[in-house]
């Protein structure tokens, strides 16, 4: 029996694609290159902005291209999709019905990770693009498990905003790092128990950020559904 493909819908941006996949290289248990996950990825920097389209309400609308990319991995082979990109998941619904495969929820994943692992857990909070906290994602889904969730306050979040764009232009530098580091400091410091890394350009940066508390950075979660489904079954 062959082994199911993976279908990746990236470019958002592009250096948090490659990191997905080399997530996804990492946690494969392989002795060779034939035990390595097949990937079809396409890594589309043209698709306009979600950022754009939530938070400035620009006319460029995301989900015609995202729906394409979807129906293209399916007819290329892919056997279910994953989106490396949190606020994408806004426009998850539509590409679920778009395609007749499988298409992972990084959210969900995410929430529901947090939730096995912490018992109880009453706090969480949330390291990710503007456009993620006006869309509520993970807002319901923690809600749904009766989590609250606490947010930076707003001239921090627009700092970590302003991080994850330079991230998007590989121009980041050390104050970017410092905005990071103290929005995470002041989750902790209001008794966050667990924080998310709720974008896939924080998960970039991310290893050089210092967390006081458990952190569940979605990209891993995700890369992680990916292999086991692949090679566990």
């Amino acid at each position: 029996m062959r082994e199911k493909i993976v279908g990746i819908l990236g470019g958002m941006g592009p250096e948090a694609t490659v990191d997905f996949m080399q997530r996804i290289i990492r946690l494969t248990p392989a002795k060779d290159d034939g035990d390595h996950i097949h990937m079809l990825v396409d890594n589309n920097p043209k698709i306009p902005s979600r950022i754009a389209a939530i938070i400035e309400k620009s006319n460029a609308d995301p989900l015609p291209v995202l729906v394409e990319m979807a129906e293209g991995l399916q007819k290329s082979g892919a056997d279910f999709l994953s989106i490396p990109c949190n606020t994408a998941h806004f426009y998850l619904p539509e590409i679920r019905a778009a395609v007749k495969i499988p298409v992972l929820d990084m959210i969900e994943l995410t929430v529901q990770k947090i939730i096995a692992e912490n018992p109880g857990i009453k706090k969480v909070g949330l390291l990710a693009s503007s456009a993620v906290l006006i869309t509520g994602l993970y807002k319901q889904a923690l809600a749904e498990k009766g989590v609250a969730i606490l947010y930076p306050p707003e001239k921090m979040q627009s700092r970590v905003l302003q991080t994850i764009k330079k991230v998007k232009a590989d121009a980041y530098g050390r104050d970017d790092m410092r905005y990071v580091q103290e929005a995470a400091n002041f989750l902790t410091d209001n008794r966050a128990e667990a924080l998310i890394i709720g974008c896939t350009e924080l998960s970039v940066i991310a290893g050089r950020i210092h967390f006081r508390t458990i952190s569940y950075n979605s990209s891993q979660v995700l890369a992680e559904k990916v292999v086991k489904i692949i090679k566990k079954g």
